[in-house]
């Protein structure tokens, strides 16, 4: 089973993104649809640093939208994967990332647009609205995830 890639203007060949995670999210493929469950296991397999979510990988002959190679895992990502296994039916799996998600949170419960799992420090933007949005959505799937499965039992 393939899964979803897009090819890169820049390159011409597949790269994978992140970013695919929204598909789902906005109603374009349904989270089970065999494409997008191999979207998320390759995500995780070749996007994923310390269990969080990688943009895409860096390049090594150039920046990739003005990104230098080095930069964290991207926050909104994680919590985008979190709404995905939720809504796949993964609810263990999606409450074990979003907790590790919330533990990494500054001492006043803000969060940046990315991470250092290394260094373990946030990256980038404080506070980062688009994150925080993420976390909410990502809140909304595990809930409406949990109450699917309530109602399964």
């Amino acid at each position: 089973m393939s899964s979803v890639r897009p090819s890169s203007s820049r390159t011409g060949r597949p790269e994978l993104d992140a970013s695919l995670l929204l598909l789902p999210l906005v109603g374009f493929i349904p989270a089970d649809d065999p494409r997008m469950v191999s979207t998320v296991a390759a995500i995780r397999r070749d996007l994923t640093r310390d269990g969080l979510v990688l943009r895409y990988m860096p390049r090594e002959g150039g920046p990739l939208d003005g990104l230098d190679a080095g930069e964290g895992v991207f926050l909104p990502c994680s919590f985008w994967l979190v709404s995905v296994l939720a809504m796949q039916g993964r609810g263990d799996e999606a409450r074990e990332l979003f907790e590790r998600l919330l533990d990494i949170r500054n001492d006043v419960g803000l969060l940046s647009e990315e991470y250092d799992p290394v260094g373990n420090r946030q990256l980038g933007n404080v506070p980062q609205a688009f994150t925080h949005l993420a976390l909410v959505n990502a809140a909304l799937a595990l809930e409406v995830g949990s109450a699917a499965s309530s109602r399964r039992a």
